[in-house]
Order: structure tokens, then sequence, then C-alpha cells
């Protein structure tokens, strides 16, 4: 068996309200204490859209639609451990604008708040960072 590291999918998922994006600081060991969108790793045969879904409601308790792809990044990350991060950026609207982010996975993120577009908290999370960059913005136009 080959201890060369293989790439790994997972998929972030732009929730809007206004012009803030749904961010939780991570408490795992790839990316600690750093924002991420929600999101997580694609299981075999699952579409990205279910995998959106999925991970957003076992994370958020949020029930998701409208789920589209924005871009896709290709991040190499050295701590703890090497990995090649391909991430699935998609933006989806909540089914219910009211309902409210639930800190499902207390062990895997601090929790969950709508920051500012234009004034993200810092660290960001690789994937993130990389979209952020590279001018990618997840609003549609008006």
């Amino acid at each position: 068996m080959s201890s060369t590291p293989k790439p790994e999918v997972g998929v972030g998922v732009f929730l809007l309200k206004g012009n803030k994006v749904l961010l939780g600081r991570r408490r795992t060991a790839v990316g600690h204490g750093t924002f991420a969108l929600p999101g997580g790793h694609l299981e075999f045969g699952e579409s990205f859209e279910d995998c959106a879904a999925r991970e957003v409601k076992e994370e958020t308790g949020l029930d998701i639609t409208g789920i589209e792809i924005m871009t896709v990044t290709n991040n190499v990350l050295s701590e703890p451990k090497l990995v090649q991060l391909i991430a699935i950026l998609m933006r989806a609207s909540l089914v219910d604008p009211n309902q409210i982010p639930v800190n499902l996975e207390p062990e895997k993120c601090n929790g969950w708040d709508w920051y500012d577009w234009n004034d993200l908290p810092k660290p960001l999370f690789g994937p993130l960072e990389t979209a952020f960059r590279n001018g990618l913005n997840p609003f549609p136009p008006s």
C-alpha cells in the first residue's frame, strides 16, 4: 500500500443573508482555528448537491435549496498532515430564511455566525481564502 497522499474532495456551501455569509471556526486538525463555510467530504457516489445539503444539515441543522456550483479550488495543506483538498464551492438558499443555524458538531466547530463579506474574519480556511483571493463574489447579481 502506498503512503503517497491522495487528493480529497470536499464541498463548501455559501449561505447568504443580505451582505453576510455563514462561517464557523474550525476545531478539526486540518485548518484548526480558521473560519470556513459549512461543508465536508464528498462520499463515494454522492452528487455535489446531495453532499452540500447533507453536510449543511449535519453541521447547522439548516435545510437548503437552489444549490449551484460557484467555483472549484485546489489547495495543498501541510498542517497537521499533508493533504491536497479539491473543494467544490457551492451557493444555496435557506428553505426557511428565518431558520437559525445550530452548532450540531461542537467537536468540529466553535459555532456559526454571519460575517460581512467585505469584513471577513481571519484567518480563512484555505479553500475559502483561495476563492476570496481569486475574486469570487458569492452574491448573485442584483
